[in-house]
């Protein structure tokens, strides 16, 4: 494609890196992310795909702005309280760079709609606040053969992957990592146990970073390592994963099946 006096002026920066070059900006304006979470990591995960040209962003979120959330969800404003957090995503993104597309889907993803929507977009970022929407992104992510790059906050630690299960035996899902939910009460919510308000802008950078080369097909996939950091003491863990052979989903002898699947 041929870019814009505009545009080779907005992604100069990016297209005089070698591993990025014409070509990859070319990827990123035609990428389609699903951003599940308007709200701490879904904030500056927007903000960096939208500056950095990804074509289509979808943004699914069914709650609205309040007070509390703007000491770590920068991509809302306090003119916006009350506002659906999807609506006032999309006018901070418009700001960023109007380029881009942005589909705001003002719900809560449950198993009967997470299929349909996960069908239009090539990858999916889960910036999500709950146990139950991280595992069932990880199970229709598997089934639809879509990449996941998940992250997850709390108090001052966070955490960073990418699963691409449906590629093979090479790559472990989230159920390798942690099998099932936690019984509720035992892990407390950010409302319950609080979060350190920059910790979420570092995770959800290290987040978009991780869509961004998942688009690019460049550096080196997170797939199959967790990264881990601790913000009190600025350090970073990097571990490998392996894919679990008794994992429910993608083991050996699997017993989660794909609810679309045709009956044999």
């Amino acid at each position: 494609m041929e870019f814009s006096d505009a545009q080779l002026q907005r992604y100069a920066r990016h297209i005089i890196l070698p591993e990025v070059g014409g070509v990859g900006q070319e990827k990123l304006l035609a990428g389609r992310v699903l951003v599940v979470g308007a709200g701490g990591l879904g904030a500056p995960l927007l903000l960096y795909l939208a500056a950095a040209g990804v074509g289509t962003l979808g943004v699914v979120d069914d709650d609205v702005v309040e007070l509390s959330n703007l000491q770590r969800q920068v991509i809302h404003a306090t003119e916006r309280i009350g506002v659906a957090k999807v609506e006032s995503a999309r006018t901070a993104l418009a700001a960023v760079n109007p380029e881009v597309r942005v589909r705001t889907h003002r719900m809560r993803l449950d198993a009967s709609n997470v299929r349909a929507l996960l069908a239009d977009y090539d990858i999916i970022a889960d910036g999500s606040d709950n146990f139950e929407t991280r595992f069932l992104l990880n199970d229709a992510c598997h089934f639809a053969r879509k990449t996941l790059v998940s992250a997850a906050i709390l108090r001052f630690e966070g955490q960073v992957a990418t699963f691409k299960s449906h590629l093979g035996h090479d790559f472990p899902c989230y159920r390798c990592l942690f099998r099932e939910p936690p019984p509720p009460g035992l892990v407390p919510t950010c409302s319950e146990g609080g979060v350190f308000g920059a910790l979420a802008g570092a995770v959800g950078s290290l987040q978009a970073i991780e869509v961004l080369k998942e688009i690019m097909g460049i550096g080196e996939t997170l797939a199959g390592g967790l990264v881990v950091y601790d913000a009190l003491t600025q350090t970073f863990r990097k571990m490998k994963l392996r894919r679990d052979p008794s994992c429910p989903l993608c083991g050996d002898r699997p017993t989660i099946v794909d609810p679309l699947r045709p009956a044999a």
